[in-house]
């Protein structure tokens, strides 16, 4: 038998102050008793009564669990890279406060909402470094989530070939535990400016093997500055840099693996959409285990508790005789 919880103050202090009414009781009686000369025995089968429901109350209150029975448990999950840009255009604000900060707060978002599945961050620019290997950490996630920024990379231009090369690499590894590739995601995200060559090749890597990829674009049509921190962002000839969404290479490469574009903008964010396309993909079993299973059984004590406290309402006994 085991207990939902232990003997602690609360069922102390009960059995204290029973105890010391009970008692006041008892002596009450045998002093009346005593004093006119009748006998105080049969209080004795009261006392036993009133013992044994009030100890009833006690178990029943401590949850006393028992039984033989066996559960299957299921563990169904999938694993998911995220490829973040970090290239300087990232900073700017058309999206606010910035397309950056942006991604990191709906990041959050989305790792809450499948905070049962293994995720990873993959940073890049025109490379690619591992932020955040697959994990079930959320903690841990967050945390990486938090420390994104554009000085982490080397800026010198986006190419979407390396994240999305070092993703397929990490989710197709030997000691993955998942081995089906529908249960394996990528979610490439970006302001769309790719200047990489080998993009379309690794899409269809990733197409044929079965890996699923949603490109995720921030930013706007309009566009905007960049702000460094000696002004903004100039040219080679002096002119401020004006950044704007591509959403075509985004589409684009989502097209080609068979997935789906979603956006970020002034006006428009499909975050909600990205999970709720993610959620209708089905997870892989990665383990199952029988497990033994006791329920609370309280209610047996409560009610013998009761009828035996009913009984002891119901009958009257005569302590003294007159």
């Amino acid at each position: 038998m085991s207990w939902y919880q232990s003997f602690g103050l609360l069922e102390l202090t009960f059995c204290l102050v029973f105890g010391i009414l009970y008692l006041a009781y008892l002596a009450r009686v045998l002093y009346v008793a005593k004093a006119v000369g009748s006998s105080s025995k049969i209080v004795l089968s009261k006392v036993i009564l009133r013992s044994s429901y009030f100890l009833l109350f006690i178990v029943a209150l401590m949850g006393p669990s028992f039984g033989d029975s066996k559960k299957e448990i299921k563990s169904v999950g999938k694993d998911i890279f995220f490829c973040v840009d970090l290239s300087v255009s990232m900073d700017a604000f058309d999206v606010q406060p910035t397309r950056l900060q942006k991604i990191k707060f709906e990041l959050k978002n989305i790792t809450d909402a499948f905070n049962s599945d293994r995720m990873g961050i993959i940073m890049f620019s025109n490379e690619a470094f591992m932020q955040c290997p697959l994990t079930y950490d959320q903690s841990a996630l967050n945390i990486f989530i938090e420390t994104l920024n554009t000085s982490l990379v080397p800026n010198t231009g986006t190419d979407f070939g390396p994240p999305l090369r070092m993703a397929l690499t990490k989710l197709n590894d030997d000691e993955s535990p998942l081995t089906q590739q529908k249960s394996k995601i990528i979610i490439l995200i970006s302001d769309g400016e790719d200047f990489g060559e080998e993009t379309d090749q690794i899409a269809q890597e990733i197409e044929q093997t079965g890996i699923k990829l949603f490109t995720l674009g921030v930013g706007t049509d309009k566009g905007s500055k960049i702000l460094s921190r000696r002004g903004f962002k100039k040219d080679n000839q002096g002119n401020d840099v004006v950044t704007r969404l591509n959403s075509n290479s985004l589409k684009d490469v989502a097209t080609k693996t068979g997935g789906k574009y979603f956006e970020i903008n002034e006006t428009k964010n499909d975050v909600s959409r990205l999970i709720n396309t993610i959620n209708e993909i089905e997870g892989e079993m990665r383990d199952a285990r029988q497990v033994d299973v006791t329920a609370n059984r309280y209610y047996y004590f409560l009610a013998i508790g009761l009828a035996l406290f009913a009984l002891d309402y119901l009958i009257s006994v005569k302590t003294m005789k007159i």
